[in-house]
């Protein structure tokens, strides 16, 4: 039955267009609404615009529809063949928030309620149902996944039910249920169709003044001065203050073309979907959408049969060589391809065996190196926006996006901490077609992966190596990749089970749990090497005082400190939150150095230059190849550099937060800084390049008789979370201020100098903060058998919900797991209220007991020699 009723094909892939013409109906209907978007007859292409937005599909449209919701409306939308004529056309019609991460859930969610208020405010029928949908779990470590989303979802308010297989068969009676263990049940989620979304979004926007051109193509953007200032169509050129990047699968050689190349790392697939006809009992419209991750297919109604498709292992990637066609056509049908992906659907909807196929689909989609869509200013070319690469959830996260990108343009900065999908956190290195060719083939099927804490990318990897990499390796470092920087995570001695270790992926403890304890237990005890050449480092000089007075308007702290000190500080925005979090060290009277995390290397750079004056005399270069930097952490550190260097280390020659250019050696120029990220004794070593090596050996050689070993950035996050030390991008964005992580003690408030940020800080300091940043000890948790913490975990105080973690590590020292997350209350928020409240952190449905701490504090570690169960962990700070 299966082969003669689903193997018949049905209709021709030249029969797809109508197909998706009637699937909503509206959209090649002609009317007003399509004469006020584009008419039959080419209008005449305006001179100059304010905004030029590329793409006429869902995305190029939200974008379109937010800026005139927010009271811009000299825009110009282009589209080079028809109005949704690309992926949107195609697209599955699923608006879901089960999502990677929170603010793709939330950008979800707001899509889907806009969504839903589309048709009363425009009269175009968008084809909103909520159907709700069900994430299956075919297995424990599945299921477990699920919970974690289900407790991240709750934080953000999103309605959400953990169920047991006999819920799901109420709610879908085809699933087969006999290999599931549970399911997430998103009762909101929602199923539309797409061309007639977008439809809907571009009448709301024609009809607010937006400009909308069909058969219109975007040939280069043009740029003076780093600004964009127009854009070349092949009908003519067109002014603009501001150009928008949504073309797509069509946006990498867009931003190529450009006068000023734009990096947008994205690349094609081909995502596969088949359409039934009608079942023989016609599935109701509201059949809740069916996610089964495990078999990697998804399943929503759709005309009363069903529409399926999925994210197979090995994916098919296109349009390597360039350009393709203007329009998306439906490509050659793959049976044998998609075969896996059609048994895992009759084996979850077995009933389907007697039902006739309709059409395959096969249309391309764009993934991106990270599963995260690209949003945001280019840091390149002022003016020059983007938001592509929606990993086949462009549907789902248009509407959001496109509202988030539309408030970055319009107020400078988006209403949401974006950084996550910031296209800042790519660079150039990230643009070789080699490298986006075998990294989307990774990333496709990774949507549906089992994804587990601390799971590393296979592919594209070696990109960025230190010197010492190769050293490094043979003696046992196992990797991880940060901005294509390989870093070394633990070292595994000789003798040990490499295979288990390397595959070994759990949401409990790790195997990798007594090798980062050494690692651990030796930086408090002798001393550890770690290779942090990751590191971003800039150089800022000048002639005269105009590096000083740059760094003192836009740091927090006050840089004006004598040569050879260093201090850590923020840059922050005009809201007062952190861009940066960084280390100056005063080199000379007008030289400094600068330190940031890895991943803030071209969001820093574009920083820094965006508030960089106009001043010849005023110098600033990346320097990040330039020097290898090694963490000598422990109290053996300053017998090891005191023996290489004949210089006395003790902290009566060489203080905290010092630096002194030093032979380390045989090798001159070694800035040496006294200083670890981890709070531990120690130093930090910036090595010229070409002395990495020998340095390495020297220090290692030296280093035998003072128990000396290598270590990994594992075991430096849980030396700097135990100490309660934050990181950017993890604990700490672009709306977290000084005043709510306890780091008023880094800001010259107090001082008569003005800064970025500093109305802000004033203003909050008088308002009071709404929300602290805590460390939660968790007490009652069985390292041996109860799940990890991770981050994203709810807090609750009292009993009610007040905010989620944002890092977790296990702290050997105090041997209980430790939480950094942030709680807050609109009323405002004393030290008090948090010091005394009963808390609990919630993994997975689990509550546990913690108790809280603020920033800065000192009764804990100084407690570490005692027995777990005699630490006084009730005191506030």
């Amino acid at each position: 039955m299966r082969n003669c009723v689903w193997g018949c094909r049905g209709l021709s892939p030249a029969m797809l267009p109508r197909l998706l013409q009637l699937q909503g109906g509206a959209f090649h209907r002609v009317s007003s609404h399509r004469r006020a978007v584009s008419g039959d007859s080419q209008p005449p292409l305006p001179s100059q615009a304010k905004v030029v937005i590329c793409g006429g599909g869902i995305v190029g449209t939200s974008v379109a529809y937010h800026l005139a919701k927010l009271g811009w409306n000299d825009i110009l939308l282009l589209e080079q063949g028809r109005l949704g004529a690309g992926t949107t056309r195609m697209c599955a019609g699923i608006v879901s928030v089960a999502k990677a991460i929170s603010i793709e859930s939330q950008m979800a969610d707001y899509s889907n309620s806009l969504y839903q208020q589309l048709e009363e405010e425009t009269g175009v029928n968008t084809g909103y149902v909520k159907t709700g949908s069900l994430c299956l779990a075919q297995n424990q470590d599945r299921f477990l996944s699920l919970k974690r989303l289900a407790s991240r979802l709750r934080v953000m308010g999103i309605n959400c039910s953990i169920i047991k297989p006999k819920e799901i068969s109420k709610l879908h009676s085809m699933v087969n249920i006999h290999d599931l263990v549970g399911a997430l049940h998103l009762p909101g989620d929602a199923v539309v169709s797409p061309p007639d979304v977008n439809r809907a979004l571009a009448v709301s926007a024609a009809g607010q003044g937006v400009q909308i051109l069909e058969r219109t193509t975007v040939q280069q953007v043009l740029v003076e001065k780093g600004h964009v200032t127009a854009v070349e169509t092949d009908r003519g050129p067109i002014s603009c203050e501001y150009f928008v990047n949504c073309a797509g699968q069509w946006g990498y050689e867009l931003g190529q073309a450009s006068e000023v190349k734009v990096s947008i790392p994205l690349h094609g697939c081909e995502h596969f979907y088949l359409l039934s006809k009608p079942l023989k009992q016609p599935l109701p419209s509201n059949t809740p959408v069916v996610m089964d991750m495990d078999g990697r297919i998804y399943v929503r109604p759709w005309q009363g049969g069903v529409l399926s498709g999925g994210f197979e292992k090995n994916p098919k990637p296109i349009f390597t060589e360039g350009r393709n066609q203007l329009e998306v056509q439906n490509m050659q049908e793959d049976w044998d391809h998609f075969e896996p992906m059609l048994s895992a659907l009759l084996r979850r909807m077995p009933q389907l065996e007697s039902e006739e196929i309709q059409q395959l689909v096969n249309c391309p989609e764009s993934f991106t190196p990270d599963m995260r869509c690209l949003m945001g200013e280019t840091p390149g070319v002022h003016g020059y926006f983007v938001l592509a690469g929606m990993n086949s959830s462009g549907l789902a996260l248009a509407g959001g996006a496109g509202r988030y990108l539309a408030e970055w343009m319009v107020y400078g900065y988006p209403t949401a901490n974006v950084w996550p999908l910031d296209i800042k956190r790519f660079g150039n290195l990230q643009s070789s077609r080699t490298f986006l060719r075998h990294r989307v083939m990774e990333v496709m099927p990774l949507l549906y992966e089992l994804k587990v804490p601390r799971w590393d990318y296979q592919t594209g990897r070696q990109l960025r190596t230190s010197p010492l990499y190769d050293r490094l390796d043979t003696q046992g470092a196992r990797w991880m990749e940060k901005h294509g920087f390989e870093r070394p995570k633990y070292f595994v001695p000789a003798g040990k089970d490499l295979l288990s270790l390397d595959h070994s992926k759990t949401f409990y403890k790790p195997d990798w749990f007594d090798l980062v304890g050494s690692e651990v237990k030796c930086c408090k005890e002798a001393v550890c090497v770690i290779d942090m050449s990751s590191f971003t480092k800039f150089e800022l000089t000048s002639t005269g005082d105009q590096a000083l007075d740059y760094l003192q308007f836009l740091c927090a702290n006050d840089v004006d400190v004598p040569v050879g000190h260093m201090v850590h500080t923020g840059m922050l925005n005009e809201r007062g939150g952190y861009e940066n979090d960084c280390s100056v060290v005063r080199l000379s009277k007008n030289s400094f150095f600068v330190i940031s995390p890895s991943d803030q290397q071209v969001h820093c750079w574009s920083w820094m230059k965006k508030h960089m004056p106009n001043d010849p005399q005023l110098h600033l270069e990346d320097v990040s190849w330039k020097y290898t930097a090694l963490n000598l952490i422990g109290p053996r550190a300053t017998d090891i550099l005191a023996e290489l260097s004949y210089v006395s280390m003790t902290p009566d020659h060489f203080p905290s937060m010092f630096c002194k250019e030093m032979s380390v050696g045989y090798a001159n120029g070694i800035r040496v800084m006294s200083m670890t990220h981890t709070g531990e004794p120690g130093f930090m070593l910036y090595i010229p390049i070409e002395y990495a090596l020998h340095v390495y050996n020297e220090v290692m050689s030296v280093g035998q008789k003072y128990g000396v070993r290598n270590a990994g950035y594992y075991a430096l996050r849980s030396l700097r979370i135990e100490k309660f030390f934050a990181f950017w991008g993890q604990d700490l964005d672009s709306f977290t201020t000084p005043l709510e992580c306890g780091r008023e003690f880094r800001v010259k408030l107090d001082s008569d100098m003005d800064f970025v940020g500093r109305e802000a800080l004033l203003r909050q300091r008088q308002e009071g903060v709404a929300r602290r940043f805590v460390m939660l000890v968790l007490e009652e948790h069985d390292t041996e058998l109860d799940l990890w913490p991770w981050w994203g975990e709810p807090i609750l105080r009292n009993k009610e919900m007040v905010g989620a973690t944002t890092s977790s590590a296990y702290s050997y020292t105090l041997e209980r797991h430790v939480c950094l997350g942030f709680v807050e209350t609109p009323g405002g928020l004393a030290a008090d209220f948090v010091t005394r409240g009963d808390y609990e952190v919630d993994i997975a449905g689990q509550l546990y007991a913690a108790k809280a701490k603020l920033y800065p504090f000192s009764s804990l570690l100084s407690q570490q020699r005692r027995r777990k169960d005699q630490l006084d962990l009730g005191t506030g700070s």
